[in-house]
């Protein structure tokens, strides 16, 4: 199999309409058919169920913001439109759904408030009135930001990060409800922003936006909770303007971490030793302004990046051995580009 569906979440001012789908071809490396797939206001990130069956995303409608469902043909990349729930006030900034695709979850930066929503297990569409939990800072001055809600890979438990107030939560589900038993405070101001686990379900590594930094992370399963082991910058260190850390992805085989820098406009590569801490590899330029987010393709031979401000894909090859990237193209245009999501295989 060489082609792969693929799908951008936008912001919808200027250009765009919404939800973009795209084949990328892994033998020419050339991104094709990008089209409109969902007209929906503001989808700026996107979740695909694990069985390819179901995409969700972030919705705006108006004045209200909540979260939308689509079926999905796996084959053709076509969208059917299910249903949204949404409610006064800001949409959220994060979706992700559990491997059963029974739960789905968002974190709204704005409201500071991370939610829970039953999924109809029949057609995949999403029951009203969600489990919400709010945030409060542990200073007078922290104001709650979420930025990310996921479940842990053995699923024992919800992970949550608030920027605002510097931390990771952790919860459980007892009887629909988010209950909390454990947290992580991050060196104030730092500004957590997204996670993401290696692959042996024991460690885990922290974007930080404000600080610019990844921070390493050991898991206990046993009660929730995270253990910090290693801060490193993912900006040079004579970069003096503004950076903004953005996304952060492992390879599959749990040896190199990519970082996202809004401002410097790279992307930071690291290895991964076999004490899980991170050794710097090198810093490339993703072309383009405000990289947002990126995702290895489902060979992981590649990797696209979205720049938001310039409205550009950029295209890499990736070395399985090395983790560095080489530039392929970077004049593929998608207006606003915020998430990039790929069917798996």
């Amino acid at each position: 199999m060489t082609k792969f569906h693929g799908f951008i979440g936008t912001y919808t001012k200027g250009d765009s309409e919404g939800i973009y789908s795209f084949i990328f071809d892994t033998e020419s490396a050339a991104i094709e058919e990008i089209t409109v797939a969902a007209k929906i206001e503001n989808p700026t990130y996107l979740t695909i169920s694990e069985n390819n069956q179901f995409l969700y995303s972030v919705a705006k409608d108006g004045e209200n913001g909540g979260v939308a469902a689509y079926s999905l043909n796996s084959k053709t990349g076509e969208l059917h439109f299910l249903n949204q729930q949404t409610e006064k006030g800001a949409p959220p900034c994060h979706v992700s759904v559990d491997r059963n695709n029974h739960h789905l979850l968002s974190g709204n930066y704005h409201k500071g408030t991370a939610a829970v929503y039953i999924i109809v297990a029949k057609d995949g569409s999403i029951h009203a009135n969600p489990s919400v939990v709010h945030h409060q800072g542990e200073h007078a001055d922290q104001q709650p930001h979420t930025h990310f809600a996921a479940f842990t890979p053995d699923e024992k438990y919800i992970t949550v990060i608030d920027l605002g107030i510097d931390q990771l939560l952790t919860y459980q589900l007892n009887d629909g409800q988010l209950v909390k038993v454990n947290h992580i405070s991050f060196t104030k101001g730092s500004g957590p922003r997204h996670l993401a686990f290696h692959p042996n379900g024991k460690y885990a590594y922290v974007m930080t936006e404000l600080s610019s930094e990844v921070v390493v992370l050991e898991y206990n399963a046993n009660n929730g909770a995270f253990k910090e082991i290693q801060t490193i910058s993912t900006k040079p260190s004579d970069f003096t303007e503004n950076n903004q850390g953005s996304a952060i992805q492992l390879s599959s085989d749990g040896r190199f971490i990519y970082a996202g820098n809004r401002g410097h406009n790279s992307i930071a590569v690291f290895s991964i030793d076999e004490a899980y801490k991170l050794t710097f590899v090198e810093h490339i330029s993703t072309e383009g302004d405000w990289p947002r987010d990126f995702s290895l393709d489902p060979t992981e031979e590649f990797m696209i990046a979205s720049n938001q401000e310039s409205s550009n894909l950029t295209v890499f090859k990736r070395n399985a051995e090395t983790g560095r990237l080489t530039l392929i193209q970077s004049d593929i245009t998608v207006p606003h580009p915020v998430c990039v999501k790929f069917i798996k295989p």
